[in-house]
């Protein structure tokens, strides 16, 4: 059936060369279509696009409802809040132990010194010391109170981080420059992930998709200039084009045995840029000529 098709797709053009000669290859013009979906459910606030606008590549042209996420979002602050609001509470007691262990060695110091110059007992230096060890064992015991309290921000955190996104994914972002070829929804409908919203593509530079015979191959290469002709009202119009792939197989697997004949029905597609005017479509039918 491809067989086929391909044959009669090579038949149906050849009528509209107005020449005697042969164009080397027929085809149509393709582009690539990206279809854009939401990320997100909801409904649409707004939708600034109508098929035939060219959009530019990183804009925003649309909006799905975040008002659920903003509460949420708020709900994971506040919550932040109170946890913060505990830690706080610890680390004011840390700055007070703080405070007085700085006071004691001050005090440790001043009676090693008069110690040394025998103006102080020996249980004196030792009443100082075991006054800081037991400061410093009362720091280390509430900074471990303190972790658990900072662990308990880190889940909240990835929440928020993760209605953040949600929240951006709710901006439909056009990701390409193109032209809106067709738009599936409109402002204050419902939409869910993955449903289409617009379909786009560049058409600025269209490909020229065209199928030659084996016997062809030998006379392009890839880079190669080549002219394309498409029909207007009195005679066919010119465009140069460059040859961007040659594929390496045939379009149908050929007999174990063939004939001369049967050699020269094989067909190989190639890919043809060609610069739009404006007058170049989708599916348009067109011919390829090799320069001799």
């Amino acid at each position: 059936m491809k067989k086929i098709f391909i044959l009669a797709l090579l038949l149906s053009l050849s009528s509209c060369n107005t020449n005697d000669n042969k164009a080397d290859g027929y085809g149509n013009f393709e582009a690539t279509e990206v279809t854009i979906s939401a990320e997100a459910n909801g409904k649409i606030e707004f939708l600034r696009l109508e098929e035939g606008d060219v959009l530019a590549p990183k804009t925003q042209v649309g909006l799905i409802d975040t008002t659920q996420l903003y509460f949420n979002k708020q709900q994971l602050v506040a919550s932040k809040g109170t946890v913060f609001s505990k830690s706080k509470n610890v680390l004011s007691q840390i700055n007070v132990l703080q405070e007085q262990l700085k006071t004691t060695l001050i005090e440790q110091k001043r009676i090693q010194n008069m110690f040394a110059e025998n103006a102080a007992t020996k249980r004196q230096v030792d009443e100082i010391e075991g006054k800081v060890n037991v400061l410093q064992e009362q720091i280390k015991s509430v900074k471990t109170q303190n972790a658990p309290i900072v662990n308990e921000v880190k889940p909240i955190e990835v929440q928020i981080e993760k209605m953040d996104d949600q929240i951006q994914k709710s901006k439909i972002i056009n990701p390409i420059k193109g032209t809106v070829l067709a738009k599936y929804s409109e402002a204050n409908e419902i939409t869910a992930f993955g449903k289409p919203l617009y379909k786009i593509a560049d058409i600025s530079e269209m490909t020229l998709r065209v199928y030659v015979s084996e016997t062809q191959l030998s006379k392009i290469k890839t880079g190669q200039k080549v002219s394309v002709k498409i029909d207007a009202e009195k005679d066919m119009k010119y465009y140069e084009g460059t040859v961007s792939w040659i594929s390496s197989s045939a379009e149908f697997t050929p007999k174990i045995i063939q004939t001369k004949e049967e050699r020269v029905n094989l067909v190989y597609a190639v890919k043809v840029k060609v610069k739009n005017d404006g007058s170049l479509k989708i599916g348009m039918p067109a011919e390829m000529w090799i320069a001799p």
